[in-house]
């Protein structure tokens, strides 16, 4: 990365080389949902750290709708484990057969091992932002908080973090734990720690759940 500062100009545009753009592919190659996490701890500090870089991302109208809720209490992380585990259960009686099969024998979440949890919420009834970009499309509140959980991941695991999202949860339920206003909507439960193990390939296709496609088959010109 290279940047030049003028002063009387200010800063110029900042570039960055064809090594940085290798490294960067190479970030989003290796970004995983990690489901299995070692008992080592997190360094104080870090997942308020990640949560700093997330709040750089975009948001519609400037608006900055993520909430983040660090849920360090021992009985209200049971709790949601518990939630998983029956929403896990629900899940599993809506397939059958081999399906089924493949499906009980899944690691969907890593909220056991995992010595970080964050909960993240949108808060879509604010007044920052004035309303700009969301009288069409309300939802692009949602859809920057996700922007902003994606700059998190990356971020972490630039740092050797791994991060699982886990959506098997009731949200009503885990508002309700985390002593929520039902005004922010939930979007996220993160298990964050060090993974027990790297790889380039989604879990889920290691397990045969489903293949990576490519991007030719999500595209279309007009």
């Amino acid at each position: 990365m290279k940047s030049k500062i003028d002063p009387a100009k200010g800063p110029a545009m900042v570039s960055f080389d064809d090594a940085f753009r290798r490294q960067l592919h190479e970030l989003f190659v290796w970004r995983r949902d990690v489901r299995r996490f070692r008992a080592d701890p997190l360094p104080d500090g870090t997942i308020e750290r990640l949560i700093e870089i997330a709040c750089l991302s975009p948001s519609v109208g400037l608006s900055q709708p993520w909430r983040f809720v660090i849920v360090d209490d021992a009985s209200r992380r049971r709790a949601v484990i518990e939630d998983f585990r029956a929403c896990n259960a629900d899940a599993l009686r809506s397939y059958s057969g081999e399906r089924a099969a493949k499906y009980a024998a899944l690691k969907l979440s890593g909220l056991e091992e995992a010595p970080g949890h964050l909960a993240v919420f949108a808060e879509k009834t604010d007044l920052i932002g004035a309303g700009l970009g969301r009288a069409t499309m309300p939802e692009t509140s949602e859809y920057s908080v996700v922007a902003a959980i994606c700059s998190m991941w990356l971020a972490a695991r630039a740092e050797g973090i791994g991060i699982g999202w886990v959506s098997i949860l009731n949200p009503e339920r885990i508002h309700d734990v985390l002593e929520i206003p039902h005004s922010w909507k939930f979007i996220g439960y993160l298990c964050i720690g060090y993974p027990q193990t790297e790889c380039d390939r989604p879990e889920l296709e290691q397990a045969k759940w489903e293949s990576r496609r490519g991007p030719d088959e999500f595209t279309t010109r007009r």
